[in-house]
């Protein structure tokens, strides 16, 4: 039986994500594919990224965390959930930033700057960093990954992949997206 040190998964993010890995049983024939991906999805990420929006402008309490300043954002700020559309600067800055992760995903070597880069994305929907203002509930962090998963498997689908491909393509991504999620949700956990 291996021993793992339970303090030091909340301390250490590479232990932890070595640990993840290691128990979901990631490999690197799952990166490879997710690296192997990029080619294909590049191409399909401004649609992955409006559908994402889409989704989000569907519900006051998503779309409620797009009025206020975001970090990095110096432009005009929305003046109401009700005058905020789609189209507003600052919102096609934030899909820039969504599409950036997309590929980030696909083309980085997972190294302990991509470990790191996976926490952050956690961290920064929360007043831990980024925006103070900012505090995306867990529930709508669950709700987003549950609707991004979903998403990136109908994309993966619809690239006419051979089955054995399409079947590795989809493990690989469902187990990195298990990871994503625990990087998010452990900023949401009171502290041990």
């Amino acid at each position: 039986m291996k021993q793992i040190d339970e303090e030091k998964l909340e301390s250490d993010l590479a232990y932890r994500f070595q640990y993840l890995a290691e128990f979901i049983g990631i490999t690197e024939s799952d990166l490879q594919a997710i690296h192997g991906a990029a080619g294909a999805l590049a191409p399909l990420v401004p649609s992955l990224v409006d559908a994402v929006y889409d989704q989000l402008f569907r519900y006051d309490c998503t779309k409620r965390h797009f009025v206020p300043r975001q970090s990095g954002y110096e432009g005009q700020t929305p003046e109401s959930l009700e005058t905020l559309t789609l189209n507003h600067e600052m919102i096609q800055f934030r899909k820039q930033h969504l599409g950036r992760y997309l590929e980030t995903l696909v083309t980085r070597p997972y190294d302990e700057k991509m470990v790191q880069y996976l926490d952050l994305v956690g961290k920064i929907h929360t007043p831990k960093a980024g925006s103070p203002a900012l505090n995306v509930p867990l529930v709508q962090m669950n709700a987003l990954m549950g609707f991004v998963s979903t998403a990136l498997i109908n994309t993966i689908l619809g690239l006419n992949l051979d089955r054995a491909t399409e079947v590795i393509t989809l493990i690989a991504f469902n187990k990195l997206l298990w990871i994503q999620n625990d990087f998010i949700t452990r900023h949401y956990a009171a502290s041990p």
